[in-house]
């Protein structure tokens, strides 16, 4: 494909994984694009010409047309997360606006917000949650806490009695420094 190639002209010593490069000289573009998906969908939710209850659904069908989108121009161009292909794009954005859309109308627009507690924890204190989940080993910790038999059943429950462990352990940091109004950023 055209990115490995120009990656192999240009980046000979510096590739990821020695024939391929998801951040590449090429794959990058797709991802400005993306980014750009997102500051164009954050200037839309700021914008006080459109009315609140129409910005949600103008997400939502903005969504649903970039989904159709993406999968029309798949059958065409391959959808290809690696490579960042731009009907991958395409399809992402679409399911991003779609999600977006969706939030909106629910806490925003009809005020249903008892749910978002946990996202609100997580998010005051993303850097925090994001160090821990690298550093500290859950599966010993779900070993530890629930025993080791269920995780020695083939195809058994110990996956999810790691993830339960996982993110309930992250839950129960990210709302005690919540609580504790503890916020540490950049």
């Amino acid at each position: 494909n055209w990115p490995n190639y120009i990656d192999s002209l240009c980046l000979p010593l510096h590739k990821y994984d020695g024939t391929w490069d998801p951040e590449g000289l090429l794959s990058t573009l797709p991802a400005i694009a993306t980014c750009l998906l997102g500051s164009f969908a954050g200037l839309f939710l700021k914008s006080v010409s459109v009315p609140a209850r129409r910005k949600g659904l103008c997400l939502i069908g903005v969504g649903i047309l970039g989904i159709c989108a993406g999968y029309l121009w798949g059958v065409q161009f391959p959808i290809v997360k690696k490579i960042w292909t731009s009907s991958y794009v395409i399809l992402a954005g679409g399911y991003s606006c779609l999600a977006l859309g969706l939030f909106y109308q629910v806490i925003d627009v009809w005020k249903i917000r008892a749910w978002t507690a946990p996202f609100l924890w997580i998010g005051s204190n993303a850097l925090v949650i994001y160090i821990v989940c690298n550093e500290i080993r859950f599966s010993d910790l779900a070993r530890l806490l629930i025993g080791g038999a269920i995780f020695d059943i083939p195809n058994g429950p110990g996956a999810l009695a790691r993830t339960v462990v996982n993110i309930g352990g992250l839950l129960l940091l990210a709302g005690t420094l919540y609580r504790k109004k503890i916020f540490i950023r950049i």
